[in-house]
């Protein structure tokens, strides 16, 4: 028998409240360095890296409803105060909420290829996309990236690049979760590594 995932209704932020562009230190009662991931899938690095930092507040945004309630279910369960979770489109969220020059670090962590070429212009990373993390981050801030599709790597690596003027890239350090022989610590990354799939990882620093 599954278990029954709880709601846990403190951990949740609903983006139909959002007006403008949102307040980090409303949503958690205090201020702090904020780290945005982009699809937390069912939770695993946010969890990790949540309990490793508490002194930083974490925001998962995730769109699929199975792996939304999953990650709350999981994460409530540790009573983590550091941790929001919003079941949203991230590049729109992004876009009309995130308050410029806010957010010290985004996580990237195997986003959808979406391989089929007619498709490709559904990818999260994106010129314009990119420049709305641009925006966000606070000088210093940092983009981490990781995936298993190696031509969606290298166009990764293209948009990044285009904007070199204000990216530079950086070591892409272990995430605290992360067992040995891994980065991030997620499940498609152990799922990947299983089926002895490549791993390619990029970090970039906002320079300005």
């Amino acid at each position: 028998m599954s278990r029954e995932l709880k709601k846990f209704p403190n951990l949740t932020f609903d983006p139909q409240s959002a007006v403008g562009r949102v307040d980090f230190g409303d949503i958690f009662g205090r201020i702090a360095p904020v780290h945005i991931e982009v699809g937390s899938g069912k939770g695993t690095f946010l969890l990790n890296q949540a309990r490793f930092q508490p002194g930083d507040n974490f925001i998962g945004i995730e769109w699929a409803s199975r792996y939304y309630r999953f990650a709350v279910d999981r994460i409530g369960r540790w009573d983590l105060k550091n941790v929001r979770i919003i079941r949203t489109d991230a590049a729109k969220f992004i876009a009309e909420n995130i308050p410029d020059e806010s957010v010290d670090c985004f996580h990237i962590y195997f986003p959808d290829p979406w391989p089929k070429k007619r498709h490709h212009k559904r990818r999260f990373i994106n010129a314009a996309n990119t420049e709305q993390l641009i925006r966000c981050l606070k000088s210093g801030g940092t983009i981490r990236v990781a995936t298993d599709y190696g031509e969606y790597f290298e166009q990764i690596k293209q948009v990044l690049s285009a904007r070199g003027d204000v990216l530079r890239e950086t070591d892409f350090l272990p995430a605290a979760g992360a067992q040995i022989g891994e980065w991030v610590g997620t499940n498609f990354e152990r799922k990947y590594l299983k089926e002895s799939r490549p791993i390619y990882t990029i970090a970039v620093k906002k320079t300005i």
